[in-house]
């Protein structure tokens, strides 16, 4: 697998240019913002007050060089990896080895408006060498087109040829067999990496937002009869909250689904743009998450200082969709069932929240925990808890323990 790669790993570290800087805050002092009507709150989208402040501090209090050193303390490499049809992209990673020798190659993915900054908080736990819990040597990769990750330059990128990109990223750098988590379009990812991929390399998955499609009789007897018992309250309010999703919450994926370029233009030239497009997801998709200003402008700014540009990241919505001939609810239409072990994390304030016998669906489902608190973020709102159900999932006892060939992660 090795030789599908065209360069070796480059340790990676972050500049952004002085001129793009300087450009930024330009850009953000010729800010013309719109009017607001009187008591408007969210029903319209951010408001203005938290637009003001949010524009305020970036033009002149963020400290984006304070943001750089700090993420420059991550292990980061690119590697240019050859994706059958669409040449060489050059990926950039995180690539966080435990100190255990056996620790559990693990790949992370992210979706949009993610990147490789939601494993940060997970990294510490993850690799932290126990006798109590597995540890994992951690690979978080930024999608092509995100962040510091080149993107395809011709349509038709999708599902196969993610998971092809994964698997050679993974074998390049040692780890002919390994275990993923992915959340948002790393969810979906997932699917298509464990049954392109799955038993020969990848040897179990888990995701956290656990879309799935409806059983019917003929396609999943078992799984449909169990969706037929009466609801508990936890289901109802996931539909209830589904269904808010889909009919107010749902925009930016119809418009991201159908004419990318269109709103890119925004994306790639307005600050401000960006700004509001991705702040209303931080906030609206979380469980109350604190966010400090400096939090989301940090967020933010991966997207506007990124490789390809922050119109890059939306067409990934158009390529897996076909041009929006699959919608939120259907994403899964392609993914093919797969006997490769699967763990799902439920947590409250997801934006899609479908009853738990659906998920069989989707695989050998081995491991459901279901959480009180958190988000469509998890890994940044409630790293602890994600992490944990890892643990739980890949531990002594656990339902996945040891299906990584003699890497069962404990010192």
């Amino acid at each position: 697998m090795a030789s599908d790669t065209t360069s070796s790993e480059q340790p990676f570290k972050l500049s952004v240019p002085d001129a793009d800087l300087n450009a930024l805050r330009s850009k953000l002092a010729l800010t013309r913002f719109p009017d607001e009507l009187e008591g408007a709150g969210w029903d319209y989208g951010v408001p203005l007050a938290d637009m003001k402040r949010l524009v305020g501090h970036w033009k002149d209090a963020f400290d984006w060089r304070a943001a750089e050193v700090a993420i420059n303390q991550l292990p980061m490499f690119t590697q240019d990896i050859v994706v059958e049809g669409f040449g060489t992209l050059n990926v950039h990673y995180v690539h966080q080895k435990s100190e255990v020798k056996n620790a559990i190659p693990l790949l992370l993915v992210h979706g949009w408006p993610g990147h490789f900054l939601e494993v940060r908080k997970m990294l510490p736990l993850l690799t932290a060498a126990s006798t109590e819990h597995p540890s994992f040597h951690v690979v978080a990769v930024g999608l092509p087109g995100f962040g510091f990750s080149e993107a395809p330059k011709k349509p038709g990128f999708a599902g196969p040829q993610y998971a092809e990109l994964f698997n050679k990223l993974m074998c390049s750098v040692g780890y002919e067999e390994y275990v993923y988590q992915g959340g948002d379009w790393g969810h979906i990812l997932g699917a298509h990496a464990a049954a392109n991929y799955g038993h020969k390399h990848l040897q179990a998955w888990h995701s956290n937002l656990p879309l799935s499609l409806r059983p019917t009789l003929f396609s999943h007897p078992l799984a449909f009869l169990r969706s037929l018992l009466p609801c508990d309250a936890w289901t109802r309010k996931g539909l209830e909250a589904t269904a808010k999703y889909v009919t107010k919450g749902s925009g930016y994926f119809v418009e991201q689904a159908t004419k990318p370029q269109t709103v890119g233009y925004s994306l790639a030239d307005s600050p401000v743009g960006v700004l509001s497009w991705i702040y209303e997801k931080l906030v609206e998709c979380t469980d109350e998450y604190p966010w400090t200003d400096d939090e989301v402008l940090e967020w933010v700014s991966v997207y506007w200082f990124s490789r390809a540009g922050p119109a890059a990241s939306v067409r990934i919505y158009y390529e897996m969709t076909g041009g929006n001939s699959k919608d939120a609810m259907h994403l899964m239409k392609d993914a093919k069932w797969t006997s490769v072990p699967l763990g799902l994390s439920y947590f409250p304030a997801e934006i899609i929240r479908l009853p738990k016998p659906w998920a069989h669906t989707l695989g050998k489902v081995v491991l459901q925990s279901v959480h009180e608190k958190g988000g469509h973020f998890a890994a940044h709102e409630q790293p602890g808890a994600l992490a944990g159900d890892l643990r739980k999932m890949f531990g002594k006892g656990g339902p996945a323990y040891g299906v990584v060939s003699g890497k069962d992660g404990y010192a």
